[in-house]
């Protein structure tokens, strides 16, 4: 080291390193220390994560800057500075002192001077040290200065890794403005937009982030005084506001949408900035709409479910049923109206089903709902749903059936009972596609399939005034007749021997096959019900019946008309016994005997169980009823279960 002159250090090192920050500052801080002290090296390094290896940040070595140097300083005069956190001096001989360290030897060092950098949280982050090739006498004024130089090392270091963690910082909130859902805007005090995040430029139509705005031309020129002032008010001190009743916005283009906003302002440098958070209030309609219409869906779906176990398959086998069955088959894949005509009680429900689960919407709901069975001035709110207050007792809004159907199959049961005032309004939204809910100018598009169904002759209800003419034009693209009973044959066996065992399972009896006499009387029958009736004679007589056997004479309706084609089949006798027979009696049971019955059934069927209600082995399971529903029975008709 040259003989120190502590004047001409200070000012070689203040000159050298005064005009320099951040990474330029080090090479300077390094050429300016090593030139006043004369030294053969010096370097200043900081920590490589956690581990004992120091990198340079500057090295200079016999004249010559060297870069990318990292070096381990177990084993050498570094490991002393920083560990015990001090500054090391070895005048001379450093090479006998640390002879295990190559490096040293190699470079014919003699003395080294080295301080580690301490921040201000009291970590060790580094060293500033030089090394020569000849002794380095002891200088107390040098030793401190050299300590002044590392503070201002260790300054600049802290310097750097606070400016990067607050790039790192911006970098994340850039990010996650522009990555944010809601529009976001900031603007200074002269309404200047300096910012406009993904979601911002969607809304607005504005193709590029560094457009020349001005933030109230992004409103309606009513909204701009409303700004205005909200900002004035805002710029007396930080904060943040909710503008209630929200803001009309229009985009580039001149297409206006209704937004929520919240306003808030901070001061940068003296200078005042506004920040607008945005929400498109359509969007938050359209998801109220959606959880509300999924709501109405889910009620809808779970009182479908209450139904869906007594729903049966279409049976049959005659002509007539597989050509209705094959016209079913060529329409269901398209998405046009289907008509059902057909008598009360000949399944134009299980039709319209099927026609429903062999479509393409098969998916989504199907809708039904029964013309005939609302009140005229209620059937308009259960078709296209109504608005809040729409009329007395509309405490909430409600989606209607239409809107329930959307995407699926509406199926409109007893059309023909449709009011003559609401058929205009059916029309329109079976040609347009659109509805208007009750109480709202709102329209709204749905898209439909809809099946309808009657037993009446729409077109004598056209010629009668009752039922428009183009409605039923538009309703009958593709009409499917469904048989009655009568016309179909022997599907009356195969839908009797269904319905007897099924009613059989369900209160307890076991029941001897459906003989050939009593199928062909059944076959003899008018069924002015049709299927329906059927399944109420097949009950009556499952709970009637004793000893097994089916007692059509008190399940068939007395006096019951015969079909004009066929005369009842008669059973025929035993050997031995004679043809006559007693009188049959009543098929009409009073209320009371048809309690007794149910009673004796349902104490039976506990028996057999062990007076268990629930489970596999219960008598509910055996009935074919629901547990709740048997114990509900079981209380009304005060059945307890016997003491021991």
């Amino acid at each position: 080291m040259t003989p120190f002159d502590e004047q001409a250090l200070l000012r070689a090192v203040v000159e050298g390193t005064a005009t320099e920050t951040g990474e330029r500052f080090f090479p300077a801080l390094i050429d300016a220390l090593s030139g006043a002290l004369g030294t053969m090296g010096a370097w200043v390094a900081t920590f490589e994560g956690e581990s004992t290896k120091l990198r340079a940040l500057s090295l200079k070595l016999r004249g010559q800057f060297i870069d990318d140097v990292v070096y381990d300083v177990m084993g050498t005069p570094c490991q002393i500075a920083i560990d015990e956190r001090r500054t090391v001096h070895i005048p001379d001989r450093v090479v006998e002192l640390f002879h295990q360290h190559p490096f040293l030897a190699a470079q014919g060092a003699v003395s080294y001077l080295g301080v580690p950098l301490i921040d201000t949280h009291g970590e060790v982050i580094g060293q500033l040290a030089v090394l020569d090739d000849k002794p380095m006498p002891p200088e107390p004024q040098a030793t401190a200065l050299f300590r002044v130089f590392a503070s201002r090392a260790t300054a600049e270091l802290q310097r750097l890794a606070a400016e990067r963690a607050v790039r790192e910082r911006e970098v994340q909130l850039s990010e996650l403005v522009e990555s944010a859902m809601d529009a976001v805007v900031n603007f200074d005090q002269d309404f200047r937009v300096v910012l406009l995040n993904r979601a911002a430029r969607a809304a607005f139509v504005c193709p590029s982030a560094d457009a020349e705005l001005d933030v109230r031309d992004l409103f309606t020129s009513e909204c701009r005084e409303r700004i205005e002032g909200y900002t004035a008010s805002l710029a007396q001190a930080a904060g943040s506001l909710w503008i209630a009743g929200g803001l009309q916005a229009r985009t580039t283009q001149g297409e206006r949408f209704e937004v929520e906003a919240t306003l808030s302002h901070y001061r940068v440098n003296g200078g005042d900035f506004f920040t607008l958070i945005l929400r498109t209030v359509e969007e938050r309609r359209a998801a109220e709409a959606r959880i509300a219409s999924l709501t109405r869906e889910a009620e809808y779906l779970r009182e479908e479910l209450k139904t869906l176990g007594s729903v049966e398959h279409i049976i049959g086998s005659s002509p007539p049923l597989l050509n209705a069955l094959h016209e079913v088959e060529r329409v269901a894949p398209t998405d046009t109206t289907v008509l059902l005509l057909g008598e009360t009680g000949t399944g134009k429900e299980l039709f319209a089903r099927a026609v429903h689960e062999r479509s393409r919407r098969r998916e989504r709901p199907l809708v039904k709902l029964n013309c005939g069975a609302i009140p005229h001035q209620l059937i308009e709110s259960e078709l296209f749903g109504h608005e809040r207050g729409a009329f007395t007792g509309a405490t909430q809004r409600r989606e209607g059936r239409f809107a329930l159907a959307d995407g699926g199959t509406l199926f409109l049961d007893e059309i023909g009972e449709l009011p003559l005032e609401l058929q205009p309004k059916l029309l329109r939204v079976l040609q347009e596609g659109e509805l208007e809910p009750v109480g709202s100018s709102r329209t709204r598009k749905v898209d439909v399939r809809i099946v309808a169904a009657t037993h009446r002759d729409l077109p004598d209800c056209v010629a009668r005034g009752t039922f428009r003419e183009d409605l039923y034009y538009r309703l009958a693209v593709f009409p499917i007749r469904i048989p009655p009973l009568r016309e179909r044959g022997r599907d009356v066996d195969e839908l009797a021997r269904a319905f007897a065992e099924k009613f059989a399972r369900r209160v307890g009896r076991d029941l001897a096959p459906l003989s050939e006499a009593t199928l062909g009387r059944l076959r003899a029958y008018a069924w002015p019900g049709n299927v329906r009736e059927l399944a109420n004679v097949i009950e009556r007589g499952v709970i009637i019946s004793s000893n097994r056997s089916f007692d059509i004479d008190r399940a068939l309706p007395s006096g019951a008309p015969a079909r004009a084609s066929e005369a009842p089949d008669r059973e025929p006798a035993s050997p031995g016994v004679s043809e006559a027979r007693a009188p049959a009696p009543s098929a009409i049971l009073t209320a009371r005997e048809l309690l007794e019955l149910e009673r004796k059934n349902l104490v039976q069927a506990l028996g057999r169980t062990g007076w268990k209600v629930s489970g596999p082995t219960g008598a509910a399971a055996l009935l074919g009823m629901n547990p709740s529903t048997l114990s509900s029975r079981l209380r009304a008709l005060a059945i307890r279960r016997p003491r021991r």
